[in-house]
């Protein structure tokens, strides 16, 4: 959905849900502003039976100057009603009837939507969506610094200060917003109430340790989220802890923070095990978090928890591929198919010397720029350096352009001057000769996380139906390839 399908409409009403938090207010706002630059005469409303009290939303709103209104007896019958961070029908939120609905949200999908909408489940906030939509019209947001203040703060909040944030969108708009940074220090200071301090010190407390394999599960009281986030990082400073998950849960949400202090457990993996087919979760290799959906569960919620943590553990066998030798006897010899790949010359882009950092939908990787430094791009839009001569000895050059749509097309970011430019305009075509690399593998009968030769800090997550292999050429070269590319990479020898 584009914001400006919605123009055609006059009696706009902005709804978000029932206990606003900081996104909903932020995302909310936005969608007021957008509307009032575009000639029309907006509302905003939440309605519930509790007003706002909590002291950091009131400084939100009072020093912003958000223009949300508290409805609980709202009766209008609306030309469009636009319910944000939330979804129409869903228990957070009162119904609003309305000649037309609309949605916009960053949550999972519980139910039937309505034809307009616009719900990215993959992004940490519901501000970095409107954010988004509006940059889509062409119109930057930063011509009001206290709507870039709100929109960065609704993402700060709703992904624990920016711990658990893992969509590049999201890492986009923080990059790109002009904040008013003392009052974001201002609302955070204010963000823990004395009844909450009471609720973190209750929830540490009464925690439940797991020996065999070091971590701590703490249920809290309902609280704002980013409480769960003090309770995890305080419990990690405990020696026999490795990691660490908290929770709570309310009618409408349950919320989890996860941490990790070992290698060998990446927080955001952890995290959408735990949310997976019932929510959703992600954020750091040490932190992320993640929301459930109580409709979509059976039983307790300490119960499915205790189990989907007891079954992350049980569920991998970890190698390290500088240790280890595989026995190649019933593995299959492959060789590589010709691909059409795109690369890129990055002093095209930016002068040796400089210092970037590539943004990609795998995260971000910082980069010296030398006259000998490419980047690959892959054929789901994954990109890795490469060096030249390596490129040279793989891959023959065309001299076309490589034309290609992915989801999230990749940028680099000048680190010493902030100036962002896409890679897709600079790609050109090289082709991959067949049978230029060997291999042994075989597809995966239990999952694995592997730890590469060339990188023992950061795994690789192998599960059922993927393949591990190892070059032909060298024992210590193992690697993970995703099932639903191997056959299009490879092909028997």
């Amino acid at each position: 959905m584009e914001l400006k399908e919605l123009l055609q409409y006059n009696d706009i009403v902005i709804q978000c849900h029932d206990n606003p938090d900081a996104d909903a207010l932020a995302s909310g706002f936005a969608l007021y502003w957008y509307f009032k630059r575009q000639g029309k005469e907006p509302r905003f409303i939440y309605r519930g039976r509790n007003r706002i009290r909590k002291s950091n939303l009131c400084i939100m709103v009072d020093s912003l100057g958000i223009p949300v209104t508290y409805e609980p007896d709202f009766e209008d019958f609306p030309e469009l009603l636009i319910n944000c961070d939330c979804q129409y029908g869903q228990r957070n939120v009162t119904e609003t009837k309305a000649k037309t609905i609309a949605v916009i949200d960053h949550h999972q999908v519980t139910g039937p939507l309505p034809k307009l909408c616009e719900v990215r489940s993959g992004v940490g906030s519901c501000a970095t969506v409107v954010w988004d939509l509006i940059r889509n019209e062409g119109i930057d947001v930063n011509e009001d610094k206290f709507l870039a203040t709100a929109l960065y703060y609704g993402l700060f909040t709703d992904t624990n200060r920016l711990s658990e944030v893992s969509h590049p969108l999201d890492r986009d708009m923080v990059d790109t917003l002009i904040i008013n940074r003392s009052l974001i220090t201002e609302m955070s200071n204010s963000n823990i109430s004395l009844e909450e301090l009471k609720i973190t010190g209750k929830a540490i407390l009464d925690y439940e340790y797991h020996e065999d394999n070091r971590y701590l599960i703490i249920r809290a009281e309902p609280c704002d989220p980013n409480i769960l986030g003090v309770i995890s990082d305080f419990a990690m400073e405990t020696a026999e802890v490795d990691v660490c998950m908290a929770y709570y849960e309310s009618a409408n949400e349950i919320k989890f923070s996860a941490r990790s202090c070992v290698k060998e457990v990446h927080a955001d993996e952890l995290a959408a095990f735990l949310a997976d087919g019932i929510g959703g979760g992600g954020g750091h290799l040490y932190k992320a978090g993640g929301t459930i959906r109580p409709e979509l569960i059976e039983g307790s919620t300490a119960g499915i928890l205790e189990q989907r943590m007891a079954e992350y553990y049980k569920k991998y066998e970890t190698l390290y591929a500088k240790d280890t030798l595989l026995d190649t006897s019933d593995m299959k010899f492959y060789t590589k198919l010709s691909q059409r790949l795109g690369t890129v010359h990055l002093t095209d882009i930016f002068p040796a010397g400089s210092q970037v950092e590539i943004r990609t939908l795998e995260g971000d990787v910082n980069v010296s720029i030398t006259d000998d430094t490419y980047l690959m791009i892959g054929i789901e839009g994954e990109v890795y350096p490469i060096s030249g001569a390596k490129l040279a000895n793989s891959y023959d050059f065309t001299g076309f352009v490589f034309s290609k749509a992915f989801e999230y097309e990749p940028s680099v970011k000048n680190i010493s001057t902030g100036e962002i430019k896409p890679v897709m305009p600079y790609a050109k075509t090289v082709i991959s000769p067949p049978g230029n690399a060997r291999i042994y593998a075989k597809p995966l009968d239990h999952a694995i996380k592997l730890f590469t030769a060339w990188d023992d800090e950061k795994y690789y997550s192998g599960n059922i139906g993927d393949y591990i292999a190892v070059r032909e050429d060298d024992p210590h070269d193992i690697y993970i390839i995703k099932g639903r590319l191997f056959d299009q990479l490879y092909k028997e020898i």
